[in-house]
């Protein structure tokens, strides 16, 4: 048999749980509105800026210097697919989606960076 005191307790837990869904829902987690936009860079310039969200079909983009490399664009993500640099740390990082996230190939000094207005990253490295 549950005691006052139980149900004041099970009633303050309910009603916490409540408010902080609430608070999640009404703040966001920062994807609400904003798009994913994909930078590519070769050294400091910037080659493109794709937005993610509007790409219709997907697009290889080749991205040579020293080291040839593929760039894959679908909708919604973007990887390296193809690079002839000696570890392929590029290729092997897989598909990007998340705001915030990269890929870099040293060698050939390109990156790729997913970016958004309101983004809030986790800080999180591989």
């Amino acid at each position: 048999m549950l005691k006052k005191g139980d149900l004041i307790l099970i009633g303050c837990l309910l009603a916490a749980v409540l408010i902080g869904y609430g608070g999640l829902k009404l703040l966001g987690n920062g994807d609400s509105g904003s798009q994913r936009i994909a930078v590519i860079k070769q050294g400091d310039k910037v080659i493109r800026k794709i937005n993610l969200d509007e790409v219709q079909a997907p697009e290889r983009m080749d991205v040579s210097s020293e080291y040839h490399q593929i760039i894959l664009v679908e909708k919604g993500r973007i990887r390296f697919e193809e690079a002839d640099c000696p570890d392929k740390v590029c290729v092997k990082t897989g598909w990007l989606s998340e705001k915030g996230k990269a890929a870099v190939c040293l060698p050939n000094r390109t990156i790729i960076k997913i970016e958004g207005e309101g983004e809030k990253v986790d800080g999180g490295t591989y």
